[in-house]
C-alpha cells in the first residue's frame, strides 16, 4: 500500500453544517477575604474578571449563543433524521431487546405470587425500620443508619448526605429501594438464564439512573457549585449539554476528557519511532531503542482494535512500551486502521492474515530474525490464539512466545458482555452496521463498554459536565478511552457469534482453511495476565483459557493475576508502587485452588513477566533503529492511522 493510499484512510464524514462557535462563559470571580483584598487598579480588574451576572451586556451574549445554537442543533438533528430512522426498521424501537427480558421477568413474579408478597413485606419491614430510625434521630437521640453505601460508592461522598437528616432519608430510603429490587430480580425462579441476567443487568441501570445524585436540587455538590458561581455552573452545563449533543449529530456524546487538550504525538503516544510497514487495515510502528544491546527476539504487539494502541504509550512516565524499550527489546506495534466503509467485507481472517501474518512478516524483515516475541491485549488476544491454534496445525512456528494481556479465548464466563449477543440484539447490530455503511460506529461500542460502570463512566460526567458546569478533565487515559474506533461488519459480527455466541474456539469447532483449531496443540512458552476486577474479561474466564493452552501438556503456561481491572491492571508502571499481582507456577482444575496455592507481591507485574521474557527469549543483539533492515521508513510514529477520527 502507497503512501498516498494511506493518507486516504480517513472516515466518511456527512456534511458538517455550518460552523458555529459558541463564546465561553467568563470564569466566576473568586470571593477573596478582606485580609486578601487590593486596591482596585485597572490591572488588576483586568485579571479577574466579573461574574456573567454582572455584566448584563456579556450576560445577553452569552443566552443569546446558547439560544442559537440550540436551535441550530435541533435543526441539524431533524435535518440528518427525518424519519429518526426507526419507522424503517434501520434502528429497531428496543434495539437491546430489553422489553423481552422484562416482559419474562414479569411472568416469573406473576408466577409466584407468595414469594412476591413476600418480598413486598420484608421492603415494608425495611421502611419502617429506617422511618424509626429517623424519627429518634430527628429527636435528638444518636442512631446507626439503617443501611450504607457500598466501599468505594462515590455518589454520597459529601459530608451533607450524612448530615443533613432530608438527604440522608432519601439516601436510605434509594438504597433500600435498590437492594430490594435487586435481590427480587434476583431470586426470581423460572426464568429463562440469559434472560433474568439482561433483566438484571437493566435493573441495576435502572437503579443507577434514579439515584438521588442524580438530580441537581438534592445533589449537595451541585448545590455548593451553584451558590459559589451565583448559578453560572448551570449556564455552562447546558452549553456542554448542547455542544455534546452537535458533536454527537443528535445523540449525546458525553465527554470524558479534554479533547483538545491532548495532541497525538506531542503530549500523548509520544515514543520514539517510525512507521515501517503499512497496509490497508494497518499500520506496523517500529520504536527506536534506548540501550546499546536489546534482545535478540524482537517483540510484536498487537493490540485489540475496538480501542486504539496508545493506551500502551499514554505519558513517559506511565507508558509500558517506552519500559518495554528500555528493558533492550525491539518494540513493534500494530496500529489498526480507524476503517470505513470501503473495508466492509473484511473478515476476522483478514485481520489474522493481514494484520498478524503479515505484521510477522514485517518484524522478520525488519530485524532479519526468523522468530518473533508477541503480545495480545484484549481482543488482540483473542486473534492471537486462533492465528496461533492455526500456527500450530500448519507448522508455521515464527512466534517464540506469546504474552495475553486480560484476553479471553474461552467465553462461557466472559461477563456482562455475553448479555447483549443473543440472535434479537445481534440482528438489530447487524441493521445498525448496515445503516452506517458497513461499519460499527466507535461511540456504540464505547456506549455498551461505559454502561458495565454506568456511575463512574456514565452519571459521573453528565453530574459534572451539565449540572456542574466543569470543564474535561486533561486526563489521558479518560482521552484515550473517548478516542473510539469503528469495525468492520463482518468482523465484529464473527467475533460476536464465534466467540461470545457460540464459544466455538473453546469447544474447538472453529475452523480456518478447513484445519479445526485446537489450543492444546500450541506449544510455545504462554504468559497470561488477568486482572482482579477486570469487568470487560473477567480473571476467571483468562483462567479458563489458561487451561486450555495447557490441556495437552504444555507445561510453559503461566497464569499471573494483577491487582485493578482492564486497563489498570495492565498499564501500572512499577515507578508508582500501586496494586499487587498473585503468582501461583501451577495450574490447578480450579480458580478457587489456584488462588489458594498463589502467593501475593506488592507493585506492578512488570519486573516479573520481564524476567519470565528473558527466560523463553534469552540472546542479546545490536540494538536496531527503524530503517536498518530491509524496510525503510514511511513516518514518524505515532503515525497517521491512529489519527483517523472515528
Amino acid at each position: 500500500m502507497s503512501k498516498s493510499t494511506s493518507k486516504k484512510q480517513t472516515a466518511k464524514k456527512r456534511a458538517p453544517a455550518r460552523k458555529r462557535v459558541m463564546k465561553a462563559a467568563p470564569k466566576p470571580a473568586e470571593a477573596t477575604s478582606a485580609n486578601d483584598a487590593k486596591p482596585a487598579t485597572q490591572d488588576n480588574q483586568k485579571a479577574a474578571p466579573a461574574s456573567i451576572f454582572q455584566d448584563f451586556d456579556a450576560l445577553t451574549e452569552y443566552l443569546t449563543d446558547v439560544s442559537g445554537k440550540s436551535r441550530d442543533v435541533i435543526a441539524d438533528f431533524f435535518a440528518s433524521n427525518p424519519d429518526l430512522r426507526q419507522a424503517t426498521g434501520q434502528l429497531p424501537a428496543d434495539p437491546l431487546n430489553i422489553g423481552d427480558a422484562f416482559q419474562e421477568m414479569m411472568k416469573g413474579l406473576a408466577a409466584d405470587p407468595g414469594t412476591v408478597m413476600q418480598r413486598q413485606f420484608n421492603l415494608w419491614g425495611d421502611y419502617a425500620k429506617l422511618m424509626s430510625i429517623m424519627s429518634r434521630r430527628m429527636a435528638g437521640e444518636p442512631v446507626k443508619p439503617a443501611i450504607e453505601p457500598d466501599h468505594g460508592d462515590r455518589r454520597f461522598a459529601h459530608a451533607a448526605w450524612n448530615e443533613n437528616p432530608m438527604l440522608d432519608f432519601i439516601k436510605q430510603s434509594y438504597l433500600i429501594g435498590g437492594k430490594w429490587l435487586e435481590k427480587t430480580v434476583h431470586e426470581l425462579d423460572g426464568m429463562d438464564e440469559h434472560e433474568k441476567a439482561k433483566a438484571e443487568f437493566y435493573t441495576r441501570q435502572f437503579i443507577d439512573a434514579c439515584a438521588p445524585s442524580n438530580f441537581a436540587m438534592l445533589n449537595p455538590e451541585v448545590i455548593d457549585a451553584t451558590l459559589e458561581s451565583k448559578g453560572e455552573n448551570l449556564l455552562k452545563g447546558l452549553k456542554n449539554l448542547i455542544e455534546d449533543i452537535d458533536r454527537g449529530h443528535g445523540k449525546l456524546a458525553i465527554r470524558q476528557a479534554d479533547l483538545e487538550h491532548f495532541k497525538l504525538g506531542e503530549n500523548i503516544a509520544t515514543t520514539p519511532g517510525k512507521v515501517v510497514f503499512q497496509n490497508e487495515i494497518m499500520q506496523l510502528i517500529q520504536y527506536e531503542p534506548t540501550t546499546e544491546d536489546a534482545a535478540k527476539t524482537p517483540m510484536l504487539i498487537l493490540p485489540p482494535w475496538i480501542n486504539k494502541f496508545y493506551i500502551l504509550d499514554l505519558q513517559p512516565s506511565n507508558s509500558f512500551i517506552r519500559w518495554l524499550v528500555d528493558q533492550g527489546r525491539t518494540v513493534f506495534v500494530v496500529s489498526w486502521v480507524n476503517p470505513d466503509p470501503s473495508l466492509r467485507e473484511k473478515s476476522f481472517e483478514d485481520y489474522i492474515r493481514q494484520g498478524l501474518f503479515e505484521a510477522l512478516d514485517a518484524v522478520i524483515m525488519a530485524t532479519g530474525e526468523t522468530r518473533v516475541d508477541t503480545i495480545g491485549y484484549c481482543i488482540g488476544g483473542t486473534m492471537l490464539s486462533m492465528a496461533m491454534a492455526y500456527m500450530a496445525q500448519t507448522g508455521d512456528d515464527r512466534i517464540n512466545s506469546a504474552t495475553f494481556f486480560t484476553a479471553q479465548a474461552d467465553f462461557q464466563e466472559s461477563g456482562d458482555l455475553q448479555l447483549f449477543v443473543d440472535d434479537a440484539q445481534l440482528d438489530a447490530i447487524e441493521k445498525q452496521m448496515d445503516a452506517a455503511g458497513g461499519v460499527l460506529e466507535g461511540r456504540a461500542m464505547a456506549t455498551t463498554f461505559n454502561m458495565l460502570r454506568s456511575n463512574d463512566l456514565i452519571w459521573s460526567f453528565v453530574i459534572d459536565n451539565y449540572m456542574k458546569g466543569k470543564d474535561p478533565a486533561k486526563f489521558d487515559l479518560l482521552f484515550w478511552n473517548s478516542d473510539a474506533t469503528r469495525m468492520p461488519k463482518n468482523v465484529h459480527l464473527f467475533y460476536l457469534r464465534e466467540f461470545y455466541q457460540h464459544n466455538r474456539l473453546a469447544k474447538r469447532e472453529l475452523k480456518m482453511d478447513g484445519e479445526t483449531l485446537d489450543l492444546g496443540d500450541v506449544s510455545v512458552p504462554v504468559f497470561m495476565q488477568a486482572g482482579e476486577t477486570d469487568h470487560i474479561a473477567p480473571h476467571n474466564s483468562v483462567y479458563r483459557t489458561a487451561r486450555h493452552f495447557a490441556s495437552k501438556g504444555n507445561k510453559n503456561v503461566t497464569y499471573m493475576l494483577a491487582g485493578s481491572g482492564h486497563i489498570a491492571g495492565v498499564v501500572n508502571h512499577p515507578d508508582r508502587n500501586k496494586y499487587h499481582h498473585s503468582i501461583n507456577a501451577s495450574l490447578p482444575e480450579t480458580l478457587d485452588a489456584w488462588k489458594a496455592g498463589a502467593e501475593r507481591f506488592p507493585g506492578s507485574w512488570w519486573p516479573h513477566w520481564i524476567e519470565w521474557l528473558d527466560r523463553v527469549s534469552p540472546g542479546k543483539a545490536e540494538a536496531r533503529r527503524p530503517g536498518d533492515g530491509k524496510l525503510g521508513v514511511i513516518e514518524d510514529a505515532p503515525g497517521s492511522y491512529v489519527k483517523v477520527k472515528a
